[in-house]
């Protein structure tokens, strides 16, 4: 039996973990669960998982199940805050950790797990975008297999299984294009947050749903990819491709691409972190190849959806600039959600940024902490007034 901790358990990955793990329930165990402030799905996760730890960021939440734990004589430990992450993401007793927080707050822990020996199943995508360098050296330091949870990466994971990696002529990573596919930057002038939620395809949570919509998702992805298989950004090329049934693709040094495929569900590629290098039985509806009318590809408007090449040019230029970028997108898209500001001024915040702040070639964990502060607070002061 493997014993699992999930950070962030009560979203849209933490969420379809506990659904891969009743599917197999004699295979798992969970041992620590996080969310931000839902106490009511945490209670639930402790009634039916049994957890040994679970943490809550939000004061009230923590409270909360504090208080229902007690009351119902339940063993589980409540623990607050970043305390109860890190503690929920280095426990000796877990196996490996599904790190599915959204934002910088998952760098941390994440950073914490790996330091304890423990597998990642990563699904956080600001760990590798802001502090790729430090945290592949320290899982190669901890012999710790990091194991993407991306459809994307989980993807490219299958399709360089049994290569050799110096043969790998391009990573194709593909893309659904997001709600505005095909519209041009006149047309997104007046788009409101509830417009960027309605992904074609994926039920995402909020903060990706807009990175979707404006292509950032993909620019992440792209240096995620970077990190992870050791590819150069010039041999990781996007595809737009809208059906979204082929999740990525490599192509090899002879001319061959293999491709995986699968109906759009992040339950497959978290099954197969899960237990990689087996494969368990699907847990998502079958592909039924006759009724696959069409396949299309596409190259992305890179100028109309100027975030995928802002995230290029932050992974080629590297150091802290992946930072800056993570970080004034993250606060960007926060300001978008509260109607703080115009959906196209995204992108003008993360140029901004990118050129107002101090380039450090090799950062430190704590470079990266400072400057992700220090990006925040700056867009915080001059948009929210």
């Amino acid at each position: 039996m493997k014993s699992i901790s999930i950070l962030g358990a009560t979203g849209s990955i933490g969420t379809q973990t506990l659904e891969v793990m009743r599917s197999n329930s004699e295979k798992y165990t969970l041992i620590g669960a996080s969310a931000n402030s839902n106490y009511n799905k945490m209670i639930d996760i402790i009634n039916e998982f049994k957890p040994k730890f679970v943490a809550l960021m939000d004061d009230l939440a923590y409270h909360k199940v504090k208080t229902y734990c007690k009351d119902n004589n339940l063993n589980t430990e409540v623990i607050h805050g970043l305390e109860g992450l890190n503690t929920i993401a280095s426990c000796d007793e877990a196996d490996i950790v599904v790190t599915s927080v959204v934002g910088m707050i998952g760098l941390i822990p994440t950073l914490m797990a790996i330091n304890s020996g423990k597998d990642i199943a990563l699904a956080n995508k600001e760990t590798l975008v802001a502090a790729g360098d430090i945290v592949m050296d320290a899982a190669r330091k901890n012999k710790v297999r990091i194991l993407p949870v991306d459809s994307e990466h989980g993807a490219i994971f299958q399709c360089i299984q049994g290569n050799d990696k110096n043969n790998i002529e391009k990573i194709l990573l593909t893309a659904s294009g997001g709600p505005f596919r095909g519209k041009k930057r006149n047309e997104l002038v007046n788009i409101m947050p509830h417009d960027a939620l309605k992904h074609p395809k994926w039920n995402m949570g909020k903060k990706i749903s807009i990175d979707s919509s404006t292509l950032m998702n993909k620019g992440l992805e792209v240096i995620e990819a970077h990190w992870l298989f050791e590819v150069s950004y010039d041999k990781i090329e996007v595809v737009i491709h809208p059906q979204s049934i082929i999740h990525s693709m490599v192509e090899y040094n002879d001319g061959s691409v293999i491709a995986q495929l699968a109906n759009p569900d992040m339950k497959l590629p978290i099954q197969y972190a899960l237990n990689y290098p087996e494969r368990f039985n699907a847990v998502i509806p079958r592909l039924d190849f006759y009724k696959l009318n069409l396949l299309t590809f596409e190259k992305p408007d890179t100028e109309t959806f100027r975030c995928l090449k802002l995230a290029y040019e932050a992974g080629k230029t590297g150091g802290n600039m992946p930072t800056i970028m993570n970080s004034a997108n993250e606060i960007a898209v926060n300001l978008f959600l509260e109607n703080r500001i115009k959906y196209l001024e995204i992108e003008k915040i993360i140029e901004e940024c990118m050129n107002k702040f101090e380039y450090i070639r090799t950062p430190t964990i704590d470079d990266i902490i400072y400057t992700d502060k220090n990006v925040k607070k700056y867009v915080k002061n001059k948009y929210c007034k």
